[in-house]
């Protein structure tokens, strides 16, 4: 038995043809299917689009590897899918009336739980058979994947840490990710998890749709937001072991199961702009107002899916970042809004500015399509009064999931323990204000 998984290396930039090869001459040169490939590979295609779309948006990849993929796929047999849920789901699964929701912290189990065991769907959103919305989920991990690996056909995964750390062991290569870092497995990529310094939560965004993409800057210009150069991609590493294990597959919302007689981590060798990758939230280099309103949220897209609407995203990943607050005569949290997207939130640490109270870390909420929501009473007589001056929000880091789709809770979500039944009353206490006979409030 060989393994060739002891390092974890990287190549940077966002959207890259890379080419890694763990042992030299793997490659081959100048062309992608020899009729013999060296070290008696076989060489492979991975496709994350069709054939025929445009240059600008193919996405594929070469690997070539110790055995083709179809020999790590036997007979496939349905397994129970636990907590996992896709879209659309029965209208029935929740009775949950409908609010604005919150959650707060749940529980890491005391029991061994795997990655794939660790899958707790929250919402759901659109059509995963039809590759239009997504779905939020939970993850609650107590064990490592050991002769166990996951392959999603069904959308690709954004991962965010949130308490400890995750090792991925993929076909590309070995990513890890700690609290304030997020990887990114494309749909169709097998891997195997692994713990590294203990039980682990995080929160799992699947795009049922097109892949993550840097959004454009438009106005902004080359530079700020994510840039390119920070995104991380594993260096070629395989393993040559042969040793009875299990490929469980999620495919049309359904958890498949096969037993395969190696690992199927065996690629020696890749060449192309199809692959997992990572990325330190703590890199990007946020934007805002330098003199007057609370700016878009928008501005803080870290990665986004388009849909077939210009401008309206089938799936926005938006992170609130340490950042300057400036603003001047101006109402510096998030204003009061209603909004077409749905929007779910996760705190990874810190206090989030609207919602000082009762949003903690490894918590979560759902503001979902037109429910009007905004900070709770304390932050708005706190940011209506306070002195205005430079303010730097340190320490904290919440995130956004945000779809032009309705997001659907989950039975599971809607029966939490955690459910904060008192949500709603954080706005009650907002009084009226209102008198026509004074014009300036003072």
């Amino acid at each position: 038995m060989k393994d060739q998984r002891t390092t974890t290396r990287y190549m940077t930039g966002f959207g890259n043809s890379f080419e890694t090869e763990a042992l030299p001459g793997a490659l081959p040169i100048g062309r992608n299917s020899p009729q013999k490939c060296n070290y008696g590979l076989y060489a492979e295609q991975l496709s994350g689009t069709a054939f025929t779309a445009p240059k600008s948006s193919n996405q594929r990849s070469w690997l070539y590897r110790i055995r083709p993929s179809v020999k790590h796929s036997g007979r496939l047999v349905k397994v129970d899918k636990g907590l996992l849920r896709n879209a659309p789901q029965a209208r029935e699964e929740s009775d949950l009336p409908l609010a604005q929701l919150r959650w707060g912290p749940v529980p890491l189990p005391q029991s061994p739980v795997n990655f794939i065991e660790g899958l707790h769907t929250i919402t759901t959103a659109g059509d995963s058979d039809a590759r239009a919305g997504m779905g939020a989920h939970l993850l609650l991990v107590t064990k490592s994947m050991e002769k166990e690996y996951f392959c999603n056909s069904d959308g690709e995964m954004l991962i965010v840490a949130q308490q400890n750390c995750l090792r991925f062991a993929t076909e590309f290569g070995v990513l890890e990710i700690e609290p304030g870092e997020i990887c990114v497995i494309p749909r169709g990529v097998i891997f195997r998890c692994e713990l590294v310094n203990g039980p682990a939560r995080g929160y799992v965004c699947e795009n049922y749709g097109g892949s993550f993409i840097l959004p454009d800057r438009g106005p902004i210009g080359a530079n700020c937001l994510a840039n390119p150069r920070d995104f991380l991609t594993p260096e070629a590493a395989y393993e040559d072991r042969e040793e009875p294990s299990k490929l469980f597959m999620k495919w049309g919302g359904e958890l498949f199961v096969c037993d395969i007689g190696q690992s199927p981590l065996d690629v020696v060798a890749w060449h192309g702009n199809y692959a997992p990758y990572k990325y330190d939230l703590r890199r990007f280099s946020p934007v805002g107002s330098v003199l007057y309103d609370h700016p878009d949220p928008s501005i803080y897209t870290v990665l986004t899916a388009p849909s077939e609407t210009p401008g309206t995203a089938n799936v926005d990943f938006v992170i609130f970042p340490e950042r300057w607050s400036v603003g001047e005569n101006t109402f510096r949290p998030p204003w009061y809004h209603r909004n077409i997207m749905s929007e779910f939130m996760g705190l990874v640490y810190g206090v989030y500015d609207a919602k000082p109270e009762g949003f903690v870390p490894g918590g979560m909420s759902l503001h979902n399509s037109m429910l009007a929501h905004g900070p709770d009473e304390t932050s708005f007589e706190h940011a209506s009064t306070a002195e205005l001056k430079p303010v730097k929000m340190e320490g904290s880091l919440a995130f956004m999931f945000e779809t032009k789709f309705p997001q659907r809770v989950t039975a599971y979500a809607s029966k939490l323990a955690t459910l904060d039944q008192t949500y709603v009353d954080c706005w009650q206490g907002l009084k009226k204000k209102f008198n026509p006979s004074v014009r300036d409030p003072g």
